[in-house]
């Protein structure tokens, strides 16, 4: 049973309504989001037109400010911000889906102003009006809403989308917007497209910056933002119209040989029942590589698993997912390759791959496919045969890789340890120094339960040797405790 101090509902009932509220005025003294909140809440306990007005009020004096925020004091811009959007998703709209319609637009009109005297940099500001966005669609299938002023509001939206803030509009309101709307929609972009560029004059032309072709000017930001707007808006209505062709015809011949970019026209040919074209598309496809070796693109390797299987060829399927493991050691390729062995097929490949996974050049790569298969055996392996080439740098891979080891691998997991711990020593990375010396009680935590470190130093001998050659970076030995 709590007790009658836990914070909770029934205590607080207990107190009675006159001391709640005698509270409540103490509490919020002083604190102006706390105030806009209890009159909100008293707006909407008189009816939901009240409420309404409190927020519409709010959302001109959000508007109307100035003010630059920072990180510092963003959390008050974004609480507020919140509570304005719970109010119209929730008081409002069950009341009057009109109306919050209608406020709703009114709050992300708020974004453009907002980001230009806001750090946005945790992107913790945009995800407010990113369901906001969500809120829109749904408030606009209650209020049965025009669908061609609704494809107004729509189109004059994505025209102001300066910081993405109508990203996911399109598909949000694709349910209210329904036939009607998304052609008015698709005509009122393709006019868009088609009207004359408007250039100042030479001398009137403003320079935002220098590129490697010299200035670059705001009229041709702005042009290109044109252009970028009607493509997405073009592509996400012809998704949402099942249009395949209309969606390729955003791309020109050449980008269409980008592998991510002919990997989602392949797979929309596929929804469309259009497999050989799809094949075509994937087999058109130009390929980069990074260092003199292939650079995984994933999709389009599973978009053309997905061709193969559609047009019957699942032999072809099975070695390109083995193909896949091979080049780029992936996991999920080699799970769905196994699962499609038949009978006991699959333990006998399970093997070689791990094999295969274990010979890899990259230490790296396989290290991390090991560890998350998981292997820990054949991990544990790798390490004592090529310990000499573990990169300490790499420490989202190895920390992984050590809390693994740990249990029943404790050599391993040293010598992963000691990895990261030298690396930072040697380069003086101080501000690695609070990891380092934990990775080195961690080694000494565990060093009583290895039997033997064979041709590696012991524990002892690892430390001494650290000691005498460190000895002076007493900004690290100052954290071994």
């Amino acid at each position: 049973m709590s007790s009658k101090k836990t914070l909770n509902t029934k205590n607080l009932e207990a107190l009675g309504a006159q001391r709640l509220a005698e509270l409540l005025i103490e509490i919020s003294t002083g604190d102006a989001a706390a105030k806009r909140r209890l009159r909100l809440e008293l707006a909407g306990a008189e009816s939901p037109d009240e409420a309404a007005k409190e927020v519409r009020k709010r959302l001109t004096v959000i508007g109307r400010s100035r003010a630059f925020v920072n990180w510092q004091n963003r959390r008050v811009l974004m609480e507020d911000l919140e509570m304005q959007r719970r109010a119209i998703a929730g008081q409002v709209a069950k009341a009057d889906a009109i109306e919050a319609l209608d406020l709703m637009w009114r709050f992300m009109a708020l974004a453009n102003p907002i980001f230009a005297r806001c750090d946005d940099s945790s992107g913790a500001v945009i995800g407010i009006f990113h369901a906001a966005s969500t809120d829109l669609g749904v408030i606009a299938r209650a209020a049965k809403a025009d669908p061609y002023k609704l494809a107004d509001q729509t189109f004059e939206a994505l025209t102001r989308n300066d910081y993405g803030q109508y990203d996911d509009l399109i598909s949000v309101l694709t349910p209210p917007l329904g036939r009607e709307g998304l052609e008015h929609l698709k005509q009122r972009m393709i006019a868009l497209s088609r009207e004359p560029v408007q250039r100042p004059p030479e001398k009137e032309r403003r320079v935002i910056g220098y590129g490697s072709g010299g200035p670059i000017y705001e009229d041709e930001i702005a042009e290109r933002s044109r252009v970028s707007a009607v493509r997405l808006a073009l592509m996400e209505i012809a998704d949402a119209q099942g249009d395949v062709d209309a969606f390729i015809g955003q791309y020109d011949e050449e980008t269409r040989k980008a592998p991510k970019i002919a990997a989602g026209i392949a797979q929309r040919l596929l929804v469309a029942g259009r497999a050989e074209e799809a094949l075509k598309i994937i087999e058109a496809a130009v390929h980069r590589k990074a260092g003199g070796r292939d650079w995984p693109d994933f999709e389009w390797e599973d978009a053309r698993i997905d061709v193969l299987e559609a047009l019957g060829r699942a032999d072809e399927a099975q070695a390109a997912r083995w193909s896949c493991f091979e080049r780029f050691l992936s996991a999920p390729h080699l799970r769905a390759y196994l699962k499609r062995l038949p009978g006991f097929d699959d333990v006998e490949a399970e093997e070689r791959a791990l094999d295969y996974a274990l010979g890899s050049r990259s230490l790296l790569q396989s290290l991390s496919f090991l560890v998350s298969w998981p292997s820990l055996d054949r991990a544990a392996a790798l390490i004592a045969r090529r310990a000499g080439e573990l990169e300490g740098d790499h420490y989202e891979i190895l920390t992984r890789a050590a809390g693994a080891l740990a249990g029943k691998h404790p050599l391993a997991a040293t010598l992963v340890l000691r990895s990261m711990i030298d690396f930072s020593l040697k380069q003086s990375r101080s501000s690695r120094y609070r990891h380092a010396a934990r990775h080195l009680m961690e080694c000494s935590s565990i060093a009583s339960v290895v039997t033997d470190f064979g041709a590696f130093e012991t524990h002892n001998a690892y430390e001494t040797r650290l000691r005498a050659e460190h000895g002076r970076k007493s900004a690290f030995w100052s954290l071994i405790t």
